[in-house]
């Protein structure tokens, strides 16, 4: 058979493609979608605010934020585990007494039983015939609602009487403010200071952020988003990967204030992506309802 175009008609075979063009217009399946260079933030945004850092700041894993941003996140998330450790208390109590309210009635309701018994046993000698009949009478009945026993079921129509199902065991909230892009423990005394060199170095970085072209500290060139960059821990500045391996790693030392570096402190800064898939995988996806055959 010859080579056919992607809309032939002709074709026993359902192609890739005519599923994929049938999927993109039906808006059955999973809608995938590649996101462009504009969809993603630029290498000195604040992971939070998504704006140009004022006041740069990076964790240990190698994430940016803005100062203020982040240690309004701290404190915020302080005040939320604070809330639920006070939330979680009021519940344990709550608990604590609703077990101790069933041990109290299962106990009176035994004791209760046991009076019945002794009673019944006090009181056998002489109505053993009529207490057999009744007892017999009540024992054959199946309904439901002999004896007042309706008042004691459960109703799905009354709230004070819904059937509930078993709650689950309670558990004591984290009370480690954690980083939201990586997960790991966050706290403002980790926090490393980052200095970004600007091209012009007339321009105050701190008012005027945006717009504003940075360059490696090492060997000037310019840093874009495409740019593996590092961070070192002893100075905060900012240099190119290959700038570490051609010329830091021989001495390990920060050439910026000739400190001896350790490989924790070498940083590599947490891109947001590019353009190109082989940086990020730049793929949104949507999953819809699947017509089945």
């Amino acid at each position: 058979m010859t080579r056919h175009g992607k809309n032939n008609t002709a074709s026993s075979v359902y192609t890739y493609h005519e599923r994929q063009r049938d999927t993109k217009h039906s808006g059955y399946g999973t809608q995938r979608q590649r996101l462009g260079k504009d969809s993603v933030k630029d290498f000195n945004a604040c992971n939070l605010t998504l704006q140009a850092c004022r006041i740069p700041v990076i964790t240990p894993e190698g994430y940016l934020y803005d100062k203020e941003a982040v240690l309004t996140y701290i404190v915020n998330q302080k005040a939320e585990i604070a809330r639920k450790l006070k939330q979680y208390e009021k519940d344990r109590l709550k608990e604590e007494r609703e077990l101790a309210e069933l041990a109290a009635k299962e106990f009176n309701d035994k004791k209760a039983r046991f009076m019945a018994q002794e009673m019944t046993v006090m009181n056998s000698g002489g109505s053993s015939s009529s207490s057999g009949a009744s007892g017999s009478s009540s024992l054959s009945s199946v309904s439901n609602m002999s004896s007042d026993r309706g008042k004691q079921l459960p109703s799905f129509w009354i709230p004070d009487l819904t059937p509930s199902t078993a709650k689950e065991r309670l558990k004591k909230p984290s009370t480690v403010v954690t980083c939201p892009m990586s997960g790991s423990p966050l706290k403002a005394n980790r926090l490393i200071a980052v200095t970004f060199s600007p091209v012009d170095a007339s321009v105050d970085v701190t008012k005027n952020p945006t717009g504003t072209a940075y360059k490696c500290a090492v060997t000037h060139d310019t840093l874009t988003n495409s740019s593996k960059c590092v961070v070192l821990r002893t100075s905060g500045a900012v240099v190119t990967e290959e700038a570490v391996e051609k010329i830091i790693r021989k001495d390990m030392l920060d050439p910026v204030n000739g400190k001896p570096l350790k490989e924790a402190d070498l940083i590599p800064l947490q891109r947001g992506g590019t353009g190109y898939s082989s940086a990020n995988e730049l793929v949104a996806k949507v999953a819809k309802p699947v017509m089945m055959a």
